[in-house]
């Protein structure tokens, strides 16, 4: 079984200037975070876009959608800011059922060391394989249905809606 990772930016991919305080892009980490999380899984990692989700146009989802339809793998993880996590889930979840696709991220960047990423990377591995077809967002180790997840943004989790 091989997974496809479709890589879209978010504070999962964030690294930090210390000169001026400014978050930024430079290259995914996901290479680094399955080394060291041990991954023994089949993965392959293609980096569509590295942006904030506040800054995804539907332009950009459209892109992933056609990415996500034109792919071998039948299942597929997207890195993704949470900002705008949910808005991608519905989309991709109109246009695709014969798929399993789990989109997460993090609320501290992966550079920071203290992220929730590589624990949020290795649950959406997780949910991938055993998961039926269908989108879902996974995130602290839960996941959600595509379409009945919100981003709390007084408290930084996901949660039911």
């Amino acid at each position: 079984m091989n997974i496809k990772i479709f890589v879209t930016g978010g504070t999962f991919d964030k690294e930090y200037n210390e000169l001026n305080g400014a978050l930024f892009f430079k290259e995914t980490h996901l290479p680094e975070m399955l080394k060291l999380g041990r991954s023994k899984v089949q993965i392959d990692i293609q980096t569509l876009m590295m942006i904030d989700s506040l800054e995804m146009t539907d332009e950009d989802r459209l892109l992933i959608i056609k990415e996500c339809n034109n792919c071998n793998d039948e299942k597929i993880i997207i890195t993704h800011g949470t900002d705008t996590m949910t808005e991608t889930a519905e989309m991709l979840a109109t246009e695709i059922s014969n798929k399993t696709i789990v989109l997460t991220g993090a609320m501290v960047p992966y550079k920071f060391g203290s992220s929730d990423g590589l624990f949020n990377l290795g649950s959406a591995i997780a949910f991938v394989q055993s998961l039926p077809y269908g989108v879902y967002v996974a995130m602290n180790g839960q996941y959600f249905k595509a379409g009945s997840v919100r981003k709390n943004k007084l408290t930084g989790s996901f949660e039911s809606k």
